[in-house]
């Protein structure tokens, strides 16, 4: 389920990129997400359990990642070939059905928790979609400049941008959750989160914080520093290690909501 759930959020968030990228980064470069996107939603189905289509919510989650998945596929297909008048049309579909997803796969696994801890599990997966999008997309498209010279760094400034404004908001949900978690925890109600994170399991917490908030912080500021300067390589190297930091700390956010019902 970890798996399963990292995958298609990591792959929600590059298709929410494809509206935002110029069109001069390329043919290549869009229909290469596109088929990242694709890639990652096919092997995500690879690790959804048997049985998880046992209710409503499940089955229509699964339906809108199909459509998500179909429209990706058909972007990827006709990028630069054809359909260029509906094109936008398109990444619409997928955008949507990407966002519906995300909200339906927040209501399945929350399915008997407060209406408090689903309402933050949505903020969060939607924040962790944005997060894995922006900041794959962004070093993919710094990449791109050694394929396109001539584009303007401020593409590539708005990309590291827009991964700095998910990057805080991705901040704010775990805060807010893990206060949430704090102050309305009762005796009787089971181990409570404080206990957690100061017990040897909760190891997993402090790396997820680490590798995944503070990490990318960093690197996100040091990115942009050099997008400033137009140095573009530097930059990209910069983002293939953010990355490297936000994978780690996301796959971890999905162990931590599964093992405590906290969506850090």
């Amino acid at each position: 389920m970890v798996l399963f759930l990292f995958l298609t959020h990591f792959a929600i968030g590059i298709i929410f990129t494809l509206a935002l990228v110029s069109r001069e980064a390329g043919v290549k470069f869009f229909r290469f997400n596109a088929g990242l996107a694709a890639i990652l939603i096919v092997v995500g189905f690879a690790f959804r359990t048997g049985d998880a289509t046992t209710t409503i919510v499940s089955r229509l989650a699964l339906g809108s990642l199909v459509v998500t998945e179909a429209a990706v596929v058909l972007y990827w297909a006709t990028v630069g070939r054809m359909l260029a008048s509906i094109r936008p049309a398109i990444v619409s579909v997928a955008c949507v059905g990407g966002i519906l997803t995300l909200v339906l796969q927040a209501i399945e696994v929350t399915s008997g928790w407060s209406a408090t801890t689903t309402a933050l599990t949505i903020a969060s997966f939607l924040t962790s979609a944005a997060l894995l999008g922006g900041t794959c997309t962004a070093m993919i498209l710094g990449h791109w400049y050694l394929v396109i010279p001539s584009m303007k760094v401020s593409y590539l400034q708005s990309m590291v941008k827009l991964h700095i404004v998910s990057l805080v908001l991705r901040v704010a949900v775990v805060a807010a959750a893990i206060i949430v978690a704090v102050m309305t925890w009762q005796p009787g109600l089971g181990p409570s989160f404080r206990h957690y994170v100061q017990s040897l399991d909760g190891i997993f917490f402090w790396m997820r914080v680490l590798f995944g908030l503070a990490g990318p912080a960093v690197l996100a500021w040091l990115t942009w520093e050099t997008a400033k300067i137009q140095s573009t390589q530097s930059a990209t190297g910069i983002l293939y290690v953010d990355l490297f930091t936000v994978v780690v700390g996301e796959l971890l956010a999905k162990a931590v909501l599964l093992a405590t019902r906290v969506p850090v």
